[in-house]
């Protein structure tokens, strides 16, 4: 429980209030990964449940976007315009990773979150268009499996780093685990909102696409600098929930 907690705070900014000793192997437990999305998803889906109800599909869409931020502390955002700001410099290893670690918000930053936001709030908007809710909370579930999938088999180019709490430290035993608990959260979903078979393996197909533009785009960014950082974790869960909620999207109007 204690290394759940501290996953959960680790990810989060919700507030647990228990004294969580060292753990040296800590690393275990992203393998609750998952988990963590899915009570971000369940916070998620109640708090634009109520605003959509209130105000309307766009204020409950924009609140949506909200809410991840609020409850994240807009960590991964942050990662988002640290690796558009270093990995699109096009400057030499170094300095890319100097840039990334750089405080200052560039152009490349500044337009990538913004895009991230503009798009989140418009594919959200389309599935509360169609009543369609279970996806605000299987987005942050794909977002943070997408971690543990880009923390497989990589290294960071850095000796110290947050990120490296994680990269490099999943093994396939653990992959399978959290495979499993997002196929589980899936089918319990599926009982609540009643979305139906075809839906249900959709999902489970999205999850065998995330692993491999994942595996493509960690060995794209390796080439790059070396290996990945904590910004880019960060930013393959932003990409990750976008994605998710673009393929939900194609299947549902198409």
């Amino acid at each position: 429980m204690n290394r759940f907690l501290a996953i959960l705070t680790f990810l989060t900014r919700i507030p647990v209030k228990v004294n969580i000793e060292f753990d040296e192997n800590f690393n275990k437990g992203m393998i609750y990964f998952p988990t963590v999305g899915l009570i971000l998803g369940i916070l998620y889906c109640l708090v634009t449940y109520i605003t959509t109800n209130l105000f309307g599909v766009y204020i409950g869409s924009v609140i949506f976007v909200l809410c991840g931020v609020v409850l994240t502390g807009g960590l991964h955002l942050d990662g988002v315009g640290d690796t558009f700001d270093g990995i699109y410099s096009y400057r030499d290893k170094e300095r890319m990773l100097e840039i990334m670690k750089d405080s200052r918000l560039g152009t490349n930053a500044l337009l990538a979150v913004l895009f991230v936001i503009l798009l989140k709030i418009g594919f959200v908007y389309k599935s509360l268009n169609a009543n369609i809710y279970y996806t605000t909370i299987l987005m942050p579930v794909y977002g943070r499996i997408a971690i543990a999938f880009a923390s497989y088999n990589n290294k960071s180019p850095r000796k110290k780093g947050m990120g490296n709490v994680f990269i490099g430290q999943i093994n396939e035993k653990q992959i399978f685990i959290c495979c499993i608990f997002t196929i589980l959260y899936i089918a319990l979903l599926n009982i609540f909102f009643d979305f139906g078979l075809k839906l249900m393996v959709y999902n489970i197909i999205f999850m065998g696409i995330l692993w491999i533009l994942i595996r493509f785009y960690t060995k794209y960014i390796t080439n790059i600098i070396g290996g990945i950082t904590g910004d880019i974790l960060g930013c393959i869960c932003e990409l990750t929930e976008l994605i998710y909620l673009l393929f939900i999207c194609l299947g549902v109007y198409i």
